[in-house]
């Protein structure tokens, strides 16, 4: 792993080792995962986006100023923009996000929640469950074979659809082998945190041809990039900095569906 990655999950052990991400006690306010609406959605007709809340990131620093009052602004946006999905990072300690900010967006969008964090223990799953979240993030770069399968297994009892993250070749095929319910392929490179879509179009070759939805990750600014990664192969498209940046991400996300 790089540095930064390294510093990441190594961050995220230390809050696990202090005992935190307990499940919350089940709210009849939030409605139980929905893994199968999550993916439905994302194999219905057109162009269909995860559109994504964050405060920042370690490449771009702060995206999204004050994030913690604009949940639901954003949230609302992406409904009335006709997103496919929601993304919510809640990774605090260098995105900036909260674990409570998934059920606030999920609560007003109406739409299916991809909990976006970087996990590394069946706590993890168990919180997200708990808070309402329809599909969890499964980072193959920090996950052995075994843990890929165990988060995976975890996920699905408790209702959640998998989405299996890989950014080469090889984590391709092992992420496959976890038959994810989506398989997303990131355009950042995670040494130096830069996006190159010709990542994605190079690496779609190697992607099941059936089975898992194709998901294009990263670095889409344009409906340019949507029509060239789509022609490459892939089936969605996750959508973040060049929403949260918009002055009307309403209208950006209306644009990238067009």
């Amino acid at each position: 792993m790089t540095d930064v990655l390294s510093r990441i999950v190594a961050d995220k052990r230390a809050r696990l080792g202090r005992g935190e991400y307990a499940a919350s006690a089940r709210d009849a306010a939030i409605p139980k995962p929905d893994g199968a609406r999550f993916v439905a959605s994302l194999r219905e007709p057109g162009t269909r986006i995860i559109a994504e809340i964050k405060h920042r990131s370690p490449s771009a620093g702060e995206i999204l100023p004050g994030a913690a009052g604009k949940v639901e602004t954003m949230a609302l946006a992406y409904r009335r923009g006709h997103a496919a999905a929601l993304s919510v990072v809640v990774e605090e300690d260098h995105f900036g996000g909260r674990p409570e900010w998934l059920p606030r967006a999920r609560r007003i969008a109406g739409l299916p929640a991809l909990w976006k964090d970087f996990v590394v223990s069946v706590r993890q799953v168990e919180l997200a469950a708990s808070l309402g979240a329809d599909a969890i993030l499964l980072i193959a770069r920090i996950l052995t074979d075994a843990e890929l399968a165990a988060l995976s297994g975890a996920a699905r009892e408790l209702g959640m659809a998998v989405v299996a993250e890989a950014h080469d070749a090889a984590e391709i095929a092992r992420a496959a082998a976890a038959t994810p319910d989506v398989l997303g392929v990131n355009a950042r490179d995670l040494s130096s945190f830069a996006t190159r879509l010709e990542t994605l179009e190079a690496l779609a070759p190697g992607l099941p041809p059936a089975g898992p939805v194709r998901l294009a990750e990263s670095g889409i600014h344009g409906p340019a990039d949507i029509a060239r990664l789509r022609r490459a192969g892939y089936e969605a498209f996750l959508v973040g900095e060049a929403l949260l940046r918009s002055e009307d991400p309403e209208g950006a996300l209306r644009e990238l569906r067009a």
